[in-house]
């Protein structure tokens, strides 16, 4: 028998539904994500972390549970929230249905209530913490924990622990893991590079030892602002004449090395469908992106040129730096689940490589 459940925003409006997974309160920072495709990839991207997920297309769960899909090895969102969940899956590849993913991660879902009812909410007010409960009315403790919710050392969770090779190749290329997904190692396996992904916390030094054609600043959760440390280890090797190409979150921590600002967005890019300007030919293209902070275009850093901006809002989406080797993109180009025509600048990057050619 299904049980009830309740989501309380912030604002104090409350929106009944449906349990679905764990049965535990769940508290985390209320997004929404336009993408009609990829809940698999949304429920294990590691940019999600301390998130909850809600999604606007009304119907999710069609295609079931397919583990070749997912971005990485566990759900990291603090919870999911959907109109409709499909409990009879349909597709080839399915190996079961999403109720036992949210079990198996301990992650509390609810589903039966008004998307676009939240979503105007938030479009309106901006992001706001929100909090899953079996009880309407809220105890004074889940208030509070409501109330003070703050998403803390994302990167330090979702980062991996120690360096790890995950492919052979001709052109070495480090992966700056903040968070990276599987399909950003994957287009970089695919171009033959031998992939070695380090933690977030790996020192410039380390990362010259390791003597890469090219380095990879990966996307990932938080605020970029909160890592100095992670900053002042980007910027020694920013004019060392290796190749770097940021992207999402290190799109933003390249900026900040490079001595730039970010500012935290109303309420954020996320989904499958935004689109930017490529200005250097005008040409504009539809991208995934993933995102609640971004790099205050406002300011520039000293020889960075606006790469591409944002066609909605016209917050800057990438820069390039005329006095280094390294250009960023803030949305994911090839993003499983996504648009696949931005293949392009992955190219850019390995022909900036000495062998890449």
């Amino acid at each position: 028998m299904q049980k009830r459940a309740y989501l309380t925003l912030a604002s104090g409006d409350v929106f009944p539904g449906w349990r679905l997974g764990a049965e535990c309160d769940a508290v985390g920072e209320l997004v929404f994500s336009t993408s009609m495709c990829g809940y698999l990839e949304a429920l294990t991207d590691p940019g999600y972390k301390g998130q909850i997920l809600m999604q606007t297309f009304p119907l999710i769960g069609n295609y079931g549970l397919i583990e070749e899909d997912y971005e990485s090895d566990k759900v990291h969102l603090s919870a999911y929230v959907v109109r409709e969940m499909c409990d009879e899956p349909s597709n080839f590849r399915s190996t079961g249905e999403l109720e036992s993913l949210f079990k198996d991660n301990g992650v509390a879902c609810i589903f039966g209530v008004d998307t676009r009812a939240i979503t105007r909410i938030v479009r309106e007010r901006g992001v706001m913490n929100a909090i899953i409960t079996s009880n309407k009315e809220l105890s004074e403790e889940q208030k509070k924990l409501l109330n003070e919710y703050k998403i803390e050392k994302a990167v330090e969770a979702v980062t991996c622990k120690e360096e790890i090779t995950l492919s052979e190749g001709s052109k070495r290329l480090i992966l700056w893991d903040f968070g990276a997904t599987n399909s950003l190692a994957n287009e970089m396996i695919k171009r033959d590079c031998e992939v070695i992904k380090v933690p977030a916390f790996t020192s410039a030094e380390r990362i010259l030892a390791l003597k890469p054609d090219g380095i990879l600043l990966s996307d990932g959760p938080g605020d970029p602002a909160e890592y100095q440390n992670i900053i002042d280890e980007i910027s020694k090797l920013s004019f060392r004449g290796i190749p770097i190409m940021g992207i999402g979150f290190g799109h933003q921590l390249l900026a900040l090395a490079m001595g730039g600002r970010t500012l935290k967005l109303k309420y954020g890019h996320r989904g499958a469908n935004q689109a930017v300007v490529y200005t250097v030919t005008g040409r504009s293209y539809i991208t995934s992106q993933n995102h609640g902070f971004a790099v205050d275009a406002i300011g520039l850093p000293r020889g960075a040129k606006l790469l591409f901006f944002n066609l909605n809002d016209g917050t800057c989406e990438g820069l390039e730096y005329e006095n280094a080797q390294a250009f960023s993109v803030q949305f994911v180009p090839e993003a499983a689940g996504g648009p696949q025509d931005m293949s392009f600048l992955y190219e850019r990057f390995i022909k900036m490589m000495p062998k890449g050619e």
